[in-house]
């Protein structure tokens, strides 16, 4: 069986930006004090970055939260970041954004998937 190629317009994968999204604006919010869902340069970027590793993901509506999977796609200076601003915001996402929250929870115990052999 091919593997599927990547679809960024997947529901799951939709639900993931919008889920990083917000937390890139919490955390921006309380750290870099823009207002009204406005982000910093800094965190724009940050937020566009992983996007775009969303949009690359192998595993798309089958992954499981980035974090326990096995390929570590993010540059080790954003993976630091993303670390930061999730270990920041994801206790709020519970107030903010509940419902997100949860099926970022529930997305976490997801068994990381595996990648499929090339066939030679």
């Amino acid at each position: 069986m091919l593997p599927q190629p990547p679809n960024p317009q997947h529901k799951r994968m939709k639900r993931e930006k919008k889920t990083i999204g917000y937390m890139t604006q919490i955390y921006c919010k309380n750290h870099h004090n823009t207002k009204g869902g406005e982000i910093c340069k800094e965190c724009s970027e940050f937020e566009e970055y992983a996007f775009i590793r969303l949009d690359k993901c192998p595993f798309q509506d089958k992954k499981s939260t980035c974090g326990k999977c096995l390929i570590h796609c993010y540059r080790p200076d954003m993976k630091e970041k993303v670390k930061v601003v999730m270990r920041y915001s994801g206790p709020r996402m519970l107030i903010y954004h509940p419902t997100l929250a949860l099926h970022h929870a529930w997305d976490s115990h997801r068994k990381a998937p595996k990648l499929a052999k090339k066939a030679n």
